[in-house]
């Protein structure tokens, strides 16, 4: 049996002035932005470093990361789905579920990698019929066979970041993430090109250093939790080996349209460059800059709709409904003041952006980036609805909302998104910045439906509660 605790004075107090909520949100939201742009640090730290080994121990690092990095979050969809189950617990004071939800999505992160090996094993044959090269596809699989063992630290260490968010302290996340990023760096230059006295490894090197990484991650977090006095009294670890079949199939439940649905932008952004590969080389490339600046602003609002879930869900488990509103409205229009800034600064210097992620001595440099100026610009624009959209995807999933929000997010990137790139790229001949205006609509109409399935949501719940 769970050792019993009087729950419900560990039950958050809530504060539901409006100072209060923005305060909360952004000491909630900052680590967790902060956390992810040192992750998207690490990977363009092995970008860099392995670069200097040549094209083809690039472009298999390239192969070997995408790979790795499906895998990874398509299962990070089961770690998301612990947030909002630990923080409606917490919202509770209910020791025992936060508990139960940690424990049985570590179960099901590590069940979902033992059944992934098969994959890894066999990555050099999948590379393969998907039309690479053989001695990228070799060297690829090399790396892959060495990376898969930082795969399951990475899921572990994010669902005990569930644990750390819900209870306020997010900057635990930020301070290990750091961590990992200096020690990538360090060791990476170290191993993989042979400096400060150790051997030059290579591809190989790399891997080694990627597993370490995500296994000191992992056990710092765990160092921290066991270590303090309000985060050991969860007993995450206490008879580990004891099943709870409700909390196990309720995290694969919510955890499996999360990672579709996460699957399924990723995998659009994948079909964008392709499309672009179609035009030209020059178009691609421009493509890839203003794609970069895309991705680094992504962070901001994706680290606010983690902080998001855990503030309604938090909220949500106390039943305080004035709470999810407020807590809700003011993420929303945090985001979207950082969207409108970064929107301004995308459109008064795209050129000047540019020109961070290219040579400016190059031939071909004024082309690509009178090119990329424009794309440049309506990823300034994406800020808006990108980021409106995956906020209101945090917010539905602190309600334990994932089917719904997975179907309406699939039709507006594929039917919608994709169809709409498609026809003004080609069809109706605007090339490249069709693709991008395509899929602008299409996250728009995320936005939009996903923001209104919330506000259905909780309006309901709060007529039904009779608040």
């Amino acid at each position: 049996m769970d050792t019993p605790i009087d729950a419900r004075k560990l039950a958050p107090k809530t504060d539901n002035r409006w100072a209060a909520h923005f305060r909360a949100t952004l000491a909630l939201g900052i680590p967790l932005i902060g956390a992810q742009l040192a992750q998207l640090g690490i990977n363009t730290t092995d970008v860099m470093i392995v670069g200097r080994l040549g094209a083809e121990n690039l472009a298999a690092m390239v192969l070997s990361a995408q790979f790795l990095f499906t895998i990874l979050v398509f299962g990070s969809g089961f770690a998301i789905a612990v947030i909002p189950m630990v923080a409606q617990a917490y919202g509770k004071g209910d020791v025992v579920s936060v508990r139960r939800s940690l424990r049985m999505g570590l179960w099901v992160v590590l069940a979902y990698w033992v059944i992934m090996l098969p994959a890894f094993f066999n990555s050099e044959r999948i590379l393969l019929a998907a039309g690479q090269k053989p001695e990228v596809a070799a060297l690829a699989h090399g790396y892959i066979l060495i990376g898969q063992f930082g795969v399951l630290p990475g899921l572990l260490y994010n669902v005990m970041r569930a644990l750390v968010s819900a209870i306020g302290r997010a900057a635990v996340v930020l301070n290990v993430t750091i961590a990992m990023l200096v020690l990538n760096a360090f060791f990476a230059y170290a191993l993989v090109l042979g400096h400060f006295g150790f051997p030059a490894m290579g591809l190989e090197g790399a891997a080694i250093v990627s597993v370490v990484v995500q296994v000191a991650g992992f056990l710092f977090i765990v160092a921290y939790v066991q270590s303090r006095q309000e985060t050991r009294r969860y007993e995450i670890f206490v008879r580990f080996w004891r099943p709870d079949w409700k909390a196990f199939w309720e995290v694969v439940r919510l955890g499996l349209p999360i990672s579709i649905t996460i699957l399924a932008e990723v995998s659009l952004f994948t079909v964008a460059s392709l499309l672009m590969g179609h035009i030209g080389t020059i178009e691609l490339a421009a493509h890839g800059i203003a794609l970069q600046w895309a991705s680094i602003a992504f962070m901001i609002p994706l680290g606010l709709s983690q902080a998001a879930t855990v503030r309604v869900g938090v909220a949500h488990g106390q039943g305080d409904y004035t709470a999810v509103v407020r807590a809700s409205i003011a993420v929303v229009v945090i985001a979207c003041l950082i969207a409108g800034a970064g929107g301004i600064l995308f459109a008064v210097v795209p050129e000047f952006l540019g020109s961070w992620f290219l040579d400016t001595t190059l031939p071909e440099a004024p082309q690509v980036l009178a090119y990329a100026g424009p794309l440049i610009v309506v990823a300034g624009l994406f800020q808006l609805v990108d980021g409106l959209q995956v906020i209101a995807n945090g917010l539905l999933r602190g309600l334990k909302d994932a089917r719904v929000p997975m179907i309406m997010a699939l039709i507006a990137y594929w039917p919608i998104g994709f169809f709409l790139a498609w026809a003004f790229a080609f069809p109706l001949g605007f090339g490249g910045i069709g693709i991008w205006f395509g899929f602008l609509v299409g996250l728009a109409a995320a936005a939009v439906m996903l923001c209104g399935r919330f506000y259905l949501l909780v309006r309901r719940e709060k007529d039904m509660a009779g608040v």
